[in-house]
């Protein structure tokens, strides 16, 4: 290998990654001007897994307002009080307007564990007590009554919970008890809330870094040409891509490097570095 070749191969990596970005920024209209709620399990969540949703839905020129919501302060290792301080600051890196955009819980119904299952009724209650306020308070509708709701978006893990934890999958099943729930005997009306969850993949996809960008938008072409009719079953795109360019990534390493340094463990280094989530997310709007 010649010394132009060795030359050429970081400034086309370059190129491609910067090209993926700008035009991954084309694959979500759907998210402008919109009330978005980012639930997670756990502080850390929103940095290790969702920062390039976090970064691109909370840029000035969308009109988003943002937060996050987190049922648990992560208190596993008696460090729950210091990991809500640094998800707030976390927050605030990641482009949330203020500190007071975030919510976190300490509930003993919300205890942080990979053998604690947390009760998707209790999930759902939490979300109905915030935003669905006339739901929680079972009044009395007529089935006329359009379904309403204090958000516009929920944006959570998937099925998989992305690491398979326990506390993941719970935020997944309870969010869609809670909006089944709110759509209970509203025929012909749509669900006021769209859920978005983010794409489990397998382990040897999550360590690609931003190359695992160009095989999510293949699948996700590969899937439309299956099935033409794909983006139009509920009003609009099912999926929506997000690749963050090189500062929004380093912006992504810094919400765990400088606010999140509880968890900088020495295993930690490698996610941030070479973790596909840390650059590439995927969103699949989930039919309610």
């Amino acid at each position: 290998m010649d010394y132009y070749t060795i030359l050429a191969i970081p400034i086309l990596i370059s190129t491609l990654w910067l090209f993926t970005a700008n035009l991954s920024r084309t694959s979500h209209p759907q998210f402008t001007n919109k009330s978005i709620v980012l639930l997670i399990a756990h502080p850390d969540d929103e940095a290790m897994f969702f920062s390039p949703i976090l970064l691109a839905l909370t840029a000035p020129n969308s009109g988003n307002h943002v937060k996050i919501l987190c049922l648990s302060n992560g208190n596993a290792d008696g460090l729950g009080k210091t990991r809500e301080k640094e998800l707030l600051a976390s927050g605030e890196l990641l482009g949330l307007r203020t500190r007071d955009d975030v919510l976190i819980l300490d509930s003993p119904n919300f205890v942080d564990g990979m053998n604690t299952v947390w009760d998707i009724e209790k999930v759902a209650d939490v979300l109905s007590q915030a935003f669905s306020p006339q739901q929680h308070q079972r009044k009395e509708h007529t089935v006329g009554d359009a379904p309403k709701a204090m958000v516009d978006v929920v944006v959570t893990f998937d099925r998989s919970g992305v690491s398979r934890h326990p506390n993941h999958i719970a935020l997944y099943h309870g969010t869609r008890f809670w909006l089944s729930g709110l759509m209970k005997g509203k025929q012909g009306w749509r669900c006021p809330v769209e859920l978005h969850t983010l794409t489990s993949i397998s382990i040897l996809r999550k360590y690609v870094g931003f190359l695992d960008a160009p095989v999510t938008m293949a699948l996700g072409f590969l899937s439309r040409l299956k099935d033409p009719r794909r983006q139009d079953k509920v009003g609009g795109r099912r999926q929506a891509l997000f690749v963050s360019d090189m500062g929004q990534w380093r912006q992504g390493q810094k919400a765990m490097t400088r606010a999140h340094t509880s968890q900088m463990r020495w295993f930690r280094w490698g996610w941030i570095t070479f973790g596909r989530y840390m650059i590439v997310n995927d969103l699949k709007r989930e039919i309610i």
